[in-house]
């Protein structure tokens, strides 16, 4: 389908912003809280991503879809998000990796997209109010105050569980690591292996693979497993995985982490981090418009050297409430917010951002060695 000939369809964003462009994805109305992504590439990860459940994506990069689909870039088996926004969709790929075009993959899966409205325009506006919710429809024809009002009555990413719907519905194995000849390759693979169990609060594929890579053989668990039965697999550590929606709500999960944290090594990535936190007695907040992308700097404290990393989170950790016995290990250096802490004492530690990439740079693949570090002290 040519762009002169697809439907025009309405973006609506609950401070009244209401912009006309043309849908390219499913024929469908949808709502969901707006952030920004930064990635220039990567859009299949993004997609595919459990963490953006509850959310519509607007792309910063303002040309989409120009390598198409394949099924190496998949994070899982769904796309989670609510909707896609960008400047200009691609309707023709040219990659030898491709396997379809974007627009056939969002209708195949049901999620509503629009193009040709002004994304810049939209970033700026979320940077200056903050988060908001929005709406993507086909009603040309009703008035724009009735649009209006429909968003404002739609539910926040926080009146939800959102980790429920997106985790496994049973423990299952993952063995498989690397799957892509464009994986980011590591020397000396190690032969001897450990058994962990991985909480799945929305795990990313990238993730398990990385593990599986750096000699874990993985036991994937439902995100409301008690402690007792993790700890009857006798696992060398925990990980606590990406994921999405408001970390404030998840008192299963911090429950069943703090009975875990003076037994086992844990590590925690996103929405793990986030948990680990409140685990320690910290608090989480909403930050104005998040980090979603693969650029942001970070300092590890530990060592002082920088890394450029991807990142996926609308909520942050207070450092104010986080007890002595846990220190910051890394901050962010656009607006110093955590980005890491660590036990003094136990072998327990988490990252806010995204180490595995997927999309985004490898400067952070070392914490994988570090967890597997902690398991052989």
């Amino acid at each position: 389908m040519t762009r002169s000939q697809r439907r025009q369809a309405r973006l609506v964003l609950e401070d009244g912003t209401c912009l006309t462009g043309r849908s390219f994805g499913a024929v469908a109305d949808s709502v969901g809280e707006l952030v920004f992504n930064t990635s220039i590439t990567g859009y299949q990860e993004i997609l595919t991503d459990p963490s953006y459940r509850g959310q519509t994506v607007l792309l910063t990069q303002p040309h989409i879809g120009n390598y198409g689909i394949n099924s190496e870039d998949e994070e899982s088996n769904h796309l989670w998000l609510s909707g896609l926004v960008v400047r200009e969709a691609c309707g023709r790929a040219s990659s030898f990796r491709s396997g379809g075009e974007l627009g056939d993959y969002l209708v195949q899966h049901g999620v509503p997209a629009i193009e040709e409205v002004d994304t810049r325009l939209i970033t700026r506006r979320i940077r200056s109010a903050g988060a908001m919710r929005v709406l993507i429809t086909h009603d040309l024809d009703s008035p724009e105050a009735t649009l209006v009002d429909r968003v404002r009555s739609a539910p926040s990413v926080s009146d939800e569980d959102h980790v429920r719907a997106v985790t496994v519905d049973a423990p299952r194995q993952w063995i498989r690591g690397d799957e892509s000849l464009f994986a980011a390759r590591r020397e000396g693979a190690p032969t001897e292996r450990h058994a962990i169990v991985a909480y799945d609060f929305g795990a990313k594929r990238n993730i398990l693979r990385a593990l599986v890579e750096t000699g874990f053989d993985v036991t994937v668990v439902p995100a409301h497993t008690p402690a007792e039965a993790v700890l009857e697999r006798k696992p060398a550590g925990v990980f606590l995985s990406n994921g999405p929606g408001d970390p404030a709500i998840l008192d299963y999960a911090v429950g069943a982490v703090r009975q875990l944290v003076d037994k086992v090594p844990v590590f925690g990535i996103c929405l793990g981090h986030q948990i680990l936190a409140q685990v320690f007695g910290a608090k989480t907040f909403k930050m104005p418009f998040g980090h979603h992308g693969g650029n942001q700097p970070v300092m590890d404290l530990t060592t002082e050297k920088v890394e450029i990393t991807a990142q996926n989170h609308s909520f942050a950790v207070d450092p104010e409430r986080l007890p002595d016995a846990v220190e910051v290990t890394h901050i962010n250096l656009n607006d110093r917010t955590v980005e890491g802490i660590r036990h003094r004492e136990l072998p327990v530690f988490s990252v806010q951002y995204h180490p595995e990439a997927a999309p985004g740079p490898h400067d952070a693949l070392y914490l994988f060695d570090r967890f597997r570090a902690q398991l052989t002290r």
